[in-house]
């Protein structure tokens, strides 16, 4: 009875000391870095090393660390900062043909109507005939020009024959100039002729000739038929070409100072968003409301049909030498505005102060100089990466 408190309090302390052993050792690991932890074996020592080589370069603040192949399977797309600022005007539009794009073919001169060689819908080429007409008054051009070219002929000749008879001395020198100038009065006669019935179509001496198209595109009206009579400068036949389209714009008279050919816009379409150069400004263009029109082409594909709605954004009162970048370039990281700037490695995030937005486009008031190359479309992934590895630093 008296030995039994002596064996509990030795079991007592050897529990105690081994506590004390346990929480030494404990508190020897959570102290030690990894470098000084023991490995299991040699391999899982070379995956903790680069583990940390990974991590003492993700060290350092606001950098990403991504790849070539990385970036471009992000979709994450790499620009140049432009020059630019401003603030932005809204106009609205429409997709009409252009100037050169539509072409009411009339006939030169009146004529019956033999054969229709078109009809409404059917696309044709420059030059292609639309029509054949019988004319008296192309037989009259015809046969006028056959005539001059005759006449000039025959005066040409004689020039030349009295020439050869002044060189042996059988007639004056006075006779050849006069054969000289009615040969020339003759070519003149006759080109004038020549240039007429060009302008009539080419009719043959049956005064036959044929209408044609002077665009490519499509017919889009005829207005006569076979046995029809065709009067001197009636529409025959009405052509578009529908490639040949663009965007006019009605904007405030005021902005014609303010815009100028090869400003962007961006315009709003029904298939979506694209952007378009202003190719001309025309102010006091509409006589009735005295407003602009702005004539603007698409910098890459195709318009929608004419007749379309469209509106646009044209960026106004642009500061030299400032500078702008896309708006999904500029990002929120702890409160800041930053950009990422490209590096040899990956991206680094660049704090900004931001100006203006204009369509798609914020101004930077400083923190770039220019020359930088930044992420634009994505750059919220680099954000939500930059997030993840502080988190995983933290930690």
């Amino acid at each position: 009875m008296k030995r039994t408190p002596n064996i509990n309090k030795t079991w007592l302390m050897a529990g105690v000391a081994a506590v004390v052993v346990i929480g030494g050792a404990g508190l020897y690991a959570m102290s030690r870095s990894p470098a000084e932890a023991p490995d299991a074996s040699a391999e899982g020592e070379h995956a903790e090393g680069e583990e940390g080589h990974a991590e003492e370069g993700a060290a350092e603040e606001g950098v990403v660390l991504l790849t070539e192949a990385q970036i471009a399977a992000a979709n994450i797309s790499v620009v140049a900062v432009t020059g630019g600022g401003g603030s932005e005007t809204r106009l609205s539009g429409r997709v009409e043909p252009m100037v050169d794009a539509r072409a009411a073919v009339a006939a030169s001169v009146g004529g019956r109507v033999e054969r229709v060689l078109v009809a409404p819908g059917q696309s044709v080429r420059a030059g292609q005939p639309l029509a054949v007409l019988v004319s008296g008054d192309a037989a009259a051009l015809r046969a006028e020009a056959d005539a001059a070219n005759a006449s000039a002929d025959a005066a040409r000749r004689a020039y030349e024959r009295d020439r050869n008879l002044e060189e042996a001395g059988v007639v004056a020198r006075q006779e050849v100039e006069t054969s000289r100038a009615q040969s020339l009065s003759s070519d003149a006669a006759a080109r004038a002729a020549r240039a007429r019935v060009s302008a009539a179509g080419s009719p043959n001496a049956s005064g036959r000739l044929s209408v044609v198209s002077p665009i490519s595109g499509v017919v889009t009206s005829v207005q006569v038929g076979p046995g029809g009579f065709a009067a001197q400068g009636g529409v025959i036949a009405e052509v578009t070409n529908p490639a040949r389209v663009e965007i006019i714009f009605a904007a405030p008279p005021a902005l014609a100072a303010q815009v100028r050919a090869g400003s962007t816009v961006r315009v709003q379409a029904p298939a979506g968003e694209f952007d378009a150069v202003v190719t001309g400004v025309a102010a006091d263009a509409s006589e009735e409301s005295g407003a602009t029109i702005i004539r603007a082409r698409p910098t890459g594909g195709g318009l929608p049909p004419a007749g379309s709605a469209v509106s646009g954004v044209v960026v106004t009162d642009q500061s030299a030498g400032g500078l702008t970048v896309p708006s999904d370039a500029v990002q929120t990281v702890e409160g800041s505005n930053v950009v990422f700037v490209r590096t040899a490695t990956g991206f680094r995030a660049a704090p900004v102060l931001v100006g203006r937005q204009a369509g798609d486009r914020t101004e930077i008031l400083s923190g770039l100089t220019g020359t930088e190359r930044i992420a634009g479309t994505n750059a919220f992934l680099l954000k939500a990466e930059l997030a993840k590895g502080e988190a995983e630093h933290g930690h």
